[in-house]
């Protein structure tokens, strides 16, 4: 079953750094390479949105919320993706869940980022 494993989060104050990774187990390579990979984030009493995506050529975009702050990256060979978040603030508190950007694989535990003002 492909699933994906999201780790790396944690308790920090506003202003620090913290990345997030995800690991997609049960995908084999030659299906993994050419998604498109996303970022997505659900908060307290909020529906979840996307945050970042990038493509299989490493071209990314992030929603306005978090440009200039997180980086996504992927390592194809780990099937695996990546999310460098700095200068947090509370805002960003919340479950952060990674999936193709299509929303298409199941969705993981995902991973809890709490930002304490």
């Amino acid at each position: 079953q492909v699933q994906p494993v999201e780790s790396g989060g944690g308790l920090v104050q506003a202003g620090e750094s913290l990345r997030v990774a995800c690991r997609v187990r049960g995908i084999i390579t030659s299906v993994f390479n050419p998604k498109t990979m996303a970022w997505y984030r659900q908060a307290p009493g909020k529906q979840r949105e996307l945050v970042a995506t990038i493509t299989r050529t490493s071209t990314t975009n992030y929603a306005d919320s978090v440009k200039g702050r997180f980086t996504i990256s992927r390592d194809n060979s780990r099937k695996s993706v990546f999310l460098q978040m700095n200068g947090l603030k509370p805002e960003d508190t919340g479950v952060y869940y990674c999936n193709d950007d299509t929303e298409g694989l199941s969705w993981g535990q995902g991973t809890q980022v709490t930002v304490s003002s």
